[in-house]
């Protein structure tokens, strides 16, 4: 069953995917194909994950491991 905090990791991995760049939509994109099993099996989370994703994304700016809002394009994460 998938968390909250897996989401944090899942975020890195398909930005990784993506060459350190993509969407949001992108992003969920990925997460959808590879653990969309594991997002059925997780009660709440299945019906907020998209939001989390966001979470997890923020997470990961405050980590210094994606780039700062104020420096990517709108509605587009990459990694540092």
């Amino acid at each position: 069953m998938a968390t909250k905090q897996n989401l944090v990791n899942w975020v890195e991995l398909a930005l990784g995917e993506l060459g350190g760049r993509g969407s949001i939509v992108q992003v969920a994109e990925i997460i959808w194909r590879e653990h969309c099993k594991e997002l059925e099996a997780s009660g709440n989370l299945f019906y907020t994950w998209q939001y989390d994703m966001r979470w997890a994304a923020t997470t990961l700016r405050k980590a210094g491991r994606i780039k700062s809002k104020d420096i990517s394009p709108k509605g587009i994460w990459e990694l540092t």
